[in-house]
């Protein structure tokens, strides 16, 4: 079915046609009419079959533009990087409708920027339960006009435990809405919701498509942090492809690769959004031609694009999404031919996504080694030479006799002046080849489960004290990591602090993330759990000793003393 077959507006369908849609997918064409007709939904429908846009667009096509600076749509997401991707894609369905403004609301991101946001008037709210939630907390988010809520990827929100969340948010919402629900799987918790929060809901389903591109081989190279460029410049140059593709997450790191290979003598050339269209068609038709060889892209930007004969696909990020894997590495291996996908990774996190993939692509990516150094070099030796002797037999260069006499009646040898202009020649050849890249290597955990490492414990400055739940706890890290609930252990929440058990070899990654982050309005620290050390601090008390007058706790040598008794009995001693 086209997209002008389903009801939408003529400023819509101009934004669609410029994206390259024209033929709307399964799960779109079951789901916009009834959207439309302000219909509850429930979608069982995998990632990559075109949800976004299904719910997306009657979404935008909703809002009513005489209705003030009201939020009209929320639309909830289980991860920072799909709340970032679902808002940008608001933006282009909504080119043409300057009334409509989206707005991405996500831990682990500047909340004044968004609290400005939010003020300019945003009608469509993309973002995480557990930033929304803050937004409301603060009152700088207010649903009492909202007509529709969106839960996209739900099987995935409840994973990562944020059931009290989204039901504490449907309290805030008028009993008169929408409710659209997106989920893979249709687990017993998702039939919950839908039958409490859900009124009279239009089941839509889509078979399956397949995850594998079989005629795609796939390869993933683990490089120190900061050497990813280098590493790419080092496959370029040893693998050598016709025409190949490479994948960032964003548009700076577009920027700024292409910068960076052309620099290197590279013929590359950038394409994103920012773009204006002439300067987009131009990229295209060079790389088409091939006067370019290397296009650097994002997944948004790259859509549409149709080139039979690209030889190498490169992941230079990580996609955001498993199912954009497959749409860049299906850019290869097209019209019958085979083609290469090359991934390359740095850190546990990046090491653990791509074991991800493998899972849900059921696909095998082979860990390989860099080129060494001095193999690229020789090949490009090689091929300096090679070179040379075909302008012999061809008597290209023949015009260079007089230019030799000359230097030969100098004093100097035929020897020494070929030897001077082929090394010229391969230094110049091989200037680009990067110093060596250190191997390393990651063992990959299974994300959402403890490794073989075991479990460790960190320490969160909020406790009791602090109204803190656990579901508070496990969202903030879920937000702030991107790893489902099932990743985290026991939660303990004393008076005023909280200890979690964390995968022991996902730790360090953790503290990292989770600094500087809030829970519940309160801004944390975050540390290791050493239980020795915290006993001395304050015994494993309930009471967090450090921050006590010494009234109250008395010194750290006093309260090293301490055996364990509970609140309650220690005030009957005093008395």
């Amino acid at each position: 079915m086209l997209f002008k077959e389903l009801g939408l507006s003529g400023e819509i369908l101009r934004a669609v046609e410029e994206i390259g849609y024209e033929q709307a997918t399964e799960i779109q064409a079951k789901t916009i009419p009834l959207l439309i007709e302000g219909k509850d939904v429930v979608g069982r429908s995998q990632t990559g079959t075109g949800k976004t846009a299904a719910f997306g667009l009657p979404a935008v096509e909703s809002i009513d533009r005489n209705a003030g600076r009201i939020v009209q749509v929320l639309i909830l997401c289980p991860t920072r990087e799909l709340a970032m991707q679902a808002c940008d894609e608001m933006s282009r369905f909504s080119k043409y409708m300057p009334w409509v403004k989206p707005c991405a609301v996500y831990g682990g991101a500047d909340i004044e920027r968004q609290i400005t946001q939010l003020k300019k008037g945003a009608n469509i709210i993309v973002g995480t339960p557990g930033r929304v939630m803050d937004h409301i907390r603060r009152n700088t988010l207010k649903l009492e006009n909202l007509r529709t809520i969106i839960l996209d990827e739900a099987d995935e929100m409840l994973n990562m435990g944020f059931r009290e969340d989204i039901e504490e948010i449907l309290k805030y919402i008028p009993s008169e809405r929408q409710t659209v629900l997106f989920s893979a799987t249709m687990p017993p918790q998702i039939m919950a919701i839908t039958a409490e929060y859900q009124h009279e809901p239009v089941v839509v389903g889509v078979q399956q498509k397949s995850r594998t591109v079989e005629s795609v081989a796939q390869y993933y190279y683990e490089v120190p942090m900061g050497r990813k460029s280098d590493a790419l410049q080092m496959l370029l140059l040893a693998f050598e492809p016709k025409l190949s593709m490479v994948f960032c997450n964003t548009k700076s790191m577009v920027d700024e690769l292409t910068e960076t290979l052309v620099s290197k003598g590279f013929k590359a050339a950038g394409l994103h959004g920012d773009m204006k269209q002439a300067s987009r068609t131009q990229v295209l038709n060079a790389f088409r031609s091939g006067r370019i060889n290397i296009l650097i892209a994002t997944d948004v930007a790259a859509r549409g694009i149709d080139v039979d004969n690209v030889d190498a696909v490169f992941n230079y990020d990580i996609p955001q999404d498993n199912e954009y894997y497959i749409h860049r590495i299906g850019r290869t291996g097209r019209a019958g031919k085979s083609g290469c996908a090359y991934t390359i990774i740095s850190g546990r996190r990046q090491a653990v996504e791509l074991k991800d993939i493998a899972c849900f692509t059921k696909a095998e990516i082979t860990r390989c080694d860099l080129p060494a150094r001095d193999d690229v070099i020789a090949k490009k030796t090689e091929r300096v030479k090679e070179k040379v002797k075909d302008y012999i037999s061809s008597g290209k260069y023949d015009s260079g006799y007089g230019e030799l006499e000359k230097l030969t009646s100098e004093g100097y040898t035929a020897e020494q002046i070929a030897a001077v202009l082929l090394g010229m020649r391969i230094a110049k050849e091989t200037r680009s080849v990067p110093e060596f890249i250190k191997p390393v290597f990651t063992p990959q955990g299974k994300k959402g489960r403890r490794t073989e490492g075991g479990a460790s414990k960190i320490y969160i400055s909020v406790g009791r004290a602090h109204r803190i739940a656990p579901n508070f706890i496990l969202g903030a890290l879920a937000d702030a990591t991107g790893f489902p609930g099932k990743s985290f252990g026991k939660i303990d929440i004393y008076d005023n602090y909280t200890t979690v058990e964390v995968p022991k070899s996902s730790e360090d990654f953790i503290l990292e993330s989770m600094q500087g982050q809030k829970i519940n309005g309160h801004k944390i620290t975050v540390r290791h759990y050493d239980g020795e050390k915290e006993a001395i601090r304050g015994r494993g008390g309930e009471k967090d000793y450090r921050n006590l007058p010494k009234k109250q706790g008395g010194s750290r040598k006093k309260s090293a003393g301490h055996t364990g008794h509970s609140d309650r009995e220690r005030r009957k001693k005093r008395r």
